[in-house]
């Protein structure tokens, strides 16, 4: 049942978009798959079975002040952040007009400074003590502005997640950390890689609020997370979220993840999946009907394929460029 409280919150039309952007993320993870099987890309990290969660916590947030810090599993973020689709495809190309690094990440290694994504590094976890920083730069320039950051559960064991929440909450700054927890840390199973109940339960340890929520459950998402927004707002420091989904691929596109789970489990979750749910929930209040779904379906698949093509056929960068942003030049 939907929570009536909850949806009137937001509008019919805020509603559906979160379900196109919802649905645009899972089609272009889709397709990168495609490509990279073709041997077209080189890699891919999945977001598949988070997006629900990526999307309801960036409608809690301001997209035109607030900084995120996104993990490698954050493509519905970074989309509702302003990165295009082109561009997503530009940098799992590796091209020279990837906005994120100019093709010198490794793909779903985000940063756009225009959109105020912070960029990431392949070591897990180095997103949160930035994120605190950021926070505190806030709180001395007396801005209204959250720094918003995601990792994995697995990343919750890391010393980044610990030293930097802990700073956060001593120092009450505007900073919300949202574990997104999809069961496994590449092929180590939750119930191997902690002993607590729950992520949100060493919450208490920093002396902050600690929440555990559906993933799938994009209104609970949004409540819970706007809520953790105006505390950070209103001087009352950081709130740790986890997200409970379920990751319905390989932990990326080199991973064999049959040899630690089994097909009946990735199948038995794929019918829980939240994008489903949000849809249905959406046809059945009549903010949306099976004709205008197949619309949406239509207009993504045809900007997923001009995306496509556009950066298959972009440059890659110059060998000249090869030490752009390493060394310094000019004086600099």
């Amino acid at each position: 049942m939907v929570n009536q409280t909850k949806q009137a919150e937001l509008s019919k039309d805020t509603l559906v978009a979160m379900y196109q952007e919802m649905l645009l993320a899972r089609r272009i993870d889709e397709r990168m798959w495609l490509l990279n099987r073709a041997g077209s890309i080189p890699f891919v990290v999945s977001c598949q079975g988070q997006e629900v969660a990526q999307i309801a916590a960036s409608y809690a947030l301001n997209k035109d002040e607030d900084f995120v810090l996104p993990y490698y599993r954050d493509l519905g973020v970074v989309l509702h952040f302003g990165m295009t689709v082109k561009e997503v495809f530009l940098q799992a190309y590796g091209k020279a007009e990837d906005p994120n690094s100019g093709g010198r990440q490794m793909p779903s290694h985000y940063g756009q400074k225009k959109n105020r994504i912070v960029t990431g590094s392949s070591p897990v976890t180095t997103q949160v003590p930035h994120a605190a920083g950021f926070a505190l730069a806030s709180k001395m320039e007396k801005r209204n502005v959250v720094s918003f950051v995601t990792l994995g559960e697995g990343s919750s064991n890391q010393g980044d997640f610990h030293e930097g929440l802990n700073f956060a909450a001593v120092h009450k700054l505007p900073m919300i950390v949202m574990v997104e927890n999809n069961k496994y840390a590449i092929s180590v199973p939750l119930s191997r890689q902690v002993a607590c109940e729950n992520i949100s339960d060493r919450a208490i340890g920093y002396g902050i609020p600690g929440v555990t929520v559906d993933g799938n459950d994009a209104l609970e998402i949004y409540r819970v997370v706007k809520e953790a927004h105006e505390r950070a707002l209103n001087g009352e420091g950081p709130t740790l979220i986890e997200t409970i989904s379920y990751r319905l691929t390989p932990h990326s596109s080199d991973d064999d993840d049959m040899t630690y789970r089994t097909k009946d489990e990735v199948a038995d979750h794929r019918t829980l999946d939240g994008i489903a749910q949000f849809r249905d929930m959406l046809i059945e209040q009549g903010y949306l009907t099976e004709a205008e779904d197949q619309e949406i379906e239509e207009k993504i698949k045809q900007e997923i394929n001009e995306a496509t093509d556009y950066a298959e056929n972009a440059p890659y960068a110059g060998v000249s460029t090869l030490t752009d942003h390493v060394y310094g030049q000019g004086g600099e």
